[in-house]
């Protein structure tokens, strides 16, 4: 079955946060103290995780990592410096890759093989992606042939394929790694042509690249290619693989892992689906997380202010009236049409525009009302057994701040592992 693999973006949360005061514990340090999906809840909510070498940085390129992280994560190796040992996560898997997207607009990958293996040696990974250089380009269909594609797509698809050849040459010099040649393309037939080569190179696990502008469709195309020109002993990877809806579609082409962040990220990035759960059915469903912002901190409640058109006062009133109004209804001291009375007059405060048509934005606002309604009325964190639920309750359901948010990120990352390790036990 697929192995899900978690691609780590230092993502984490503070233990003791204070719901009640919106507040850190007192003298939080930030990396020592916080906790990553894996330390927080009660089991690691996937089978590996994907470090990129672009997300680390290095002393000649910035990336998330501070410079002292990115030094003690070197010398410390991956699993020290994540917390992920395999004495309390045994057969857990490391995964590496360079993070082309980072350097996307730059005419050659800034990373050569040999320092990207040095990169992976020093990191401890059982598994590292060649150095790629991603091509945006899908074409339908067939596909244009290469003769009718632009020289810097074709520089990008050869480039890729050499350094792969490379890689899988200088990678027999370390033990206990698998290398992936990773796959880039600008259609099917090219895509499977470069899977093709890269078996021939040696390598049996291939990872494919470029997946997430394309649409379903064109993920089945590109897959179907990719097997049929492979032998079935070669193992498949997707690389930030984010149609997790879409995932037992695939698994007939043979996939061995996917890696992707796209539970955690819902959390916060999507306005609607940021709340994980599972139906009668086994399916995974959604809900909607209630927003209610921090007035002081809100960029629309301080643009209001500014023109006057909204006092800050009254914003702080509403906010407090709408954080009391979920609570209340949660221990039985508010009815829910009450409570949703208030959240929805912060709600309104927060989105109304006055230029903008009436009708149309009240439509809007008995919508939102439908939507919460069904999040308070099912409160379906009292269904989930997972930390998030257990310690916060319906705190985990207000989309207010970065520990909220990420908790409930690391609560969809419990449902969606659950699910994963269900279907496992159903096939």
């Amino acid at each position: 079955m697929m192995k899900f693999i978690y691609a780590d973006a230092m993502d984490f949360v503070d233990p003791q946060f204070d719901f009640k005061n919106d507040r850190n514990s007192k003298g939080r340090i930030v990396q020592w103290d916080d906790e990553y999906p894996h330390e927080f809840l009660d089991r690691a909510p996937y089978d590996g995780i994907l470090v990129s070498r672009g997300v680390v940085g290095d002393i000649h390129r910035n990336g998330k990592y501070t410079l002292p992280q990115m030094m003690r994560f070197r010398r410390e190796g991956a699993r020290r410096f994540l917390r992920y040992g395999e004495d309390k996560y045994p057969d857990s898997l490391l995964f590496g890759d360079c993070g082309a997207f980072t350097y996307r607009d730059e005419k050659v990958p800034p990373y050569s093989p040999a320092d990207t293996l040095e990169f992976y040696a020093d990191g401890g990974f059982t598994h590292g992606c060649s150095v790629d250089h991603i091509i945006f380009d899908f074409d339908e269909g067939k596909g244009r042939v290469r003769e009718e594609m632009p020289q810097e797509t074709l520089d990008r698809y050869d480039l890729t394929l050499q350094l792969a050849s490379e890689f899988h040459v200088q990678s027999k010099s370390l033990k206990g790694f698998t290398p992936m040649g990773v796959i880039q393309g600008w259609s099917a037939p090219s895509m499977a042509w470069a899977a093709s080569q890269l078996a021939r190179m040696g390598y049996d696990y291939l990872a494919v690249g470029g997946l997430v502008p394309l649409k379903v469709p064109q993920i089945h195309a590109a897959l179907s290619a990719i097997r049929e020109a492979i032998p079935s002993r070669v193992r498949l990877h997707l690389l930030g693989f984010g149609k997790i809806e879409n995932l037992a579609e695939f698994e007939r082409y043979g996939i061995a892992s996917f890696d992707t962040t796209s539970p955690l990220l819902r959390a916060f990035k999507d306005a609607v689906k940021n709340y994980f759960a599972r139906d009668s059915e086994g399916e995974l469903s959604y809900y909607t997380a209630i927003r209610v912002p921090q007035a002081r901190e809100n960029n629309k409640l301080k643009a209001k202010a500014r023109r006057g058109v909204l006092h800050q006062e009254t914003a702080l009133r509403l906010e407090i009236s709408a954080l009391d109004a979920v609570r209340q209804h949660v221990a039985g001291e508010l009815a829910i049409e009450k409570a949703l009375d208030r959240i929805l007059e912060y709600w309104k405060a927060l989105n109304w525009r006055e230029d903008h048509d009436e009708a149309s934005q009240l439509r809007a606002l008995n919508k939102q009302r439908e939507i919460y309604r069904r999040t308070l009325g099912d409160r379906p964190w009292q269904d989930c057994a997972c930390r998030v639920c257990r310690e916060g309750g319906v705190e985990a359901l207000l989309f207010r701040n970065s520990n909220r948010n990420k908790r409930r990120g690391m609560h969809n990352l419990h449902v969606f592992y659950q699910h994963l390790l269900a279907h496992r036990h159903a096939a």
